[in-house]
């Protein structure tokens, strides 16, 4: 093994003890059941970690995380993440966290190959193209990746409401929203970005997977 593996393990058991001196009980507690109100969605940047940047424990939280935060309907790994969540679980809130400055935003915008990557950006360019007037009136750059940034993560909060396993959960009465945020990385500072949805009647129409009476 690596020395820095190594140093790892060794950053671990430290973690460990002092994690449990500050919490008696807590691996007990931890290795008996998870409960956790919540579902995050987020990108997989090393820089925003769920637990930490909303100040949760372990076991509190029940993460997902892919490249530029995508809900994309044929990704089994998060629509299984999803009913997982929602109907074993019984999550209340699912928030779809993206962050300013995401690589992965900036490479949809940009005309070059990436590799494998491009076929799961593609949709981030579909959203650029339905708003593109929105971006001719901005000429920076770095401003232009932040505005598919908050559209990005706007779009798939409306995604994991158009998911049957959440609308599911809506017509039975299950309490659940949804929420979508934006972190900035800059000053560590979460914001709302307003799109709370907890009805399918929130839903567009057109989406909605069952007649509404």
């Amino acid at each position: 093994m690596s020395e820095r593996i190594e140093q790892l393990i060794q950053n671990n058991k430290n973690w460990a003890k002092q994690f449990e001196q500050a919490n008696p009980g807590i691996f007990d507690k931890l290795a008996k059941q998870q409960n956790p109100d919540y579902l995050w969605i987020g990108c997989s940047d090393s820089r925003v970690p769920a637990n930490t940047i909303v100040g949760l424990q372990p076991g509190e939280v029940f993460v997902h995380r892919n490249i530029a935060n995508q809900v994309n309907h044929s990704d089994l790994n998060i629509l299984s993440v999803l009913e997982y969540a929602v109907n074993v679980l019984k999550v209340t809130d699912i928030i779809l966290c993206g962050h300013y400055g995401c690589g992965g935003v900036k490479a949809a915008l940009e005309h070059s190959e990436h590799g494998l990557v491009d076929n799961w950006l593609r949709s981030i360019k579909d959203i650029y193209r339905i708003n593109h007037k929105q971006f001719d009136q901005v000429n920076n750059e770095s401003e232009q990746v932040d505005l598919l940034c908050e559209l990005n993560a706007i779009e798939q909060v409306r995604n994991i409401c158009r998911t049957p396993v959440v609308q599911r959960a809506w017509l039975s009465g299950q309490k659940l929203s949804v929420h979508g945020v934006i972190y900035g990385i800059e000053n560590g500072v979460l914001k709302d970005l307003d799109v709370t949805t907890s009805s399918i009647e929130e839903t567009e129409t057109i989406y909605q997977l069952w007649e509404q009476k």
